[in-house]
């Protein structure tokens, strides 16, 4: 801007050669001399302001890298954005953790005090924060996929992504991580009798301790970083997730060599800003980034749930012992755990549960 200032010095100033008869036609000459340079410094300042309008980046945190759906969720929101707006907006994904060194608990909070300008998390690893974001962990809450997408979708979904808007981020759509199944190595799960005592690597939210408590487990708490570690080393005996992080990760090969599918708990991801950089940008921009991040995440919903019975068959083909339970063996695992579920449905919030209750059974 400098360059734009001086310009306008030298316009101002130019009147003031006109001064008397003699000078005209030195002054002609100067004054398009001086308009000549004028023009040219104009220019340039304009150009100097157009290009750093242009780099504007925002840095985007994901728990895990683009091997996995999650980040591949990220990446894909990033290309569609850089796409849209030609360039002028970029994301730039910061995978694994990286950007709260490592510990996944902590993003939401970097992110309310913009230390992270976007993330695409998870409502387990935000719920510290956001303790509506509890209602996806419920045990044994969200009985199917279509349920999942009718609290998302619905009057529920709309009361939590308000529940995050009021903590200065800006919920712009769904994800999915998918339902947690359970992996351990010591034997067959299929009633709560066969966790008794066993060590089970859990995320940082007391839902998940309380769960696990109710069936007898002994849940450790660590982070993603330090879960694999730990499995290898046989300091825990087992551990929870979806499929496509047991698949990509090669759980494995870490002596997780039995899986019970029970679905006891989803977990959405959510596409996010915080909220000073969402003001920043114009609309356009903000229009931009909304519509990318639902693209996204409807692309990536899609291709998690096409992707799950491959990635059973090929972890049943790794010789992993996959355990389904029949309805009744399930029962006994939601009656263990009723009491959390009650227990919590205080600190989630009734008028949530109650909400997520009705579109559930509305679907």
């Amino acid at each position: 801007m400098e360059r734009l200032d001086l310009a306008m010095l030298l316009i101002t100033i130019t009147p003031a050669i006109h001064a008397g008869p003699l000078m005209q036609g030195y002054a002609m000459t100067t004054t398009r001399h001086v308009t000549r340079v004028a023009a040219a410094l104009t220019g340039a300042a304009v150009l100097s302001f157009s290009l750093f309008t242009q780099a504007r980046e925002l840095s985007v945190s994901t728990v895990l890298s683009d091997a996995f759906p999650w980040g591949q969720a990220a990446e894909k929101w990033a290309d569609l954005v850089e796409e849209r707006t030609d360039g002028e907006l970029t994301l730039r994904v910061y995978p694994n953790s990286q950007l709260v060194s490592g510990d996944q608990t902590r993003e939401f909070s970097a992110m309310r005090s913009g230390l992270i300008d976007a993330a695409v998390g998870s409502t387990i690893n935000w719920s510290p924060q956001v303790p509506e974001l509890n209602l996806f962990s419920l045990p044994f809450f969200m009985p199917d996929e279509a349920a999942v997408d009718a609290v998302t979708g619905g009057k529920a979904g709309e009361m939590v992504f308000a529940a995050i808007e009021s903590r200065d981020v800006i919920p712009l759509a769904w994800g999915e991580n998918g339902f947690r199944q359970l992996s351990n190595s010591q034997g067959p799960i299929d009633e709560p009798a066969d966790l008794e005592g066993l060590k089970i690597r859990v995320v940082g939210s007391p839902l998940f301790q309380d769960t696990f408590d109710a069936l007898g487990a002994d849940p450790t708490q660590m982070s993603w970083a330090d879960a694999k570690p730990a499995l290898t080393s046989g300091a825990v005996d087992g551990q929870e997730n979806p499929l496509s992080v047991f698949d990509v990760a090669r759980i494995d090969q870490v002596g997780q060599a039995h899986l019970t599918l029970w679905n006891y708990m989803n977990d959405p991801l959510i596409f996010a800003v915080n909220r000073q950089v969402w003001d920043s940008l114009d609309g356009a921009q903000q229009e931009i980034l909304r519509q990318t991040a639902i693209e996204a995440g409807k692309w990536e919903i899609a291709m998690t749930r096409e992707q799950e019975s491959e990635r059973l068959a090929a972890i049943q083909e790794r010789g992993v012992e996959v355990t389904e339970l029949s309805d009744a063996q399930l029962e006994t695992f939601v009656e263990a755990t009723r009491g959390v579920h009650d227990d919590w449905v205080s600190q989630i919030g009734e008028a949530l549960v109650e909400a997520a209750q009705g579109d559930i059974e509305a679907r």
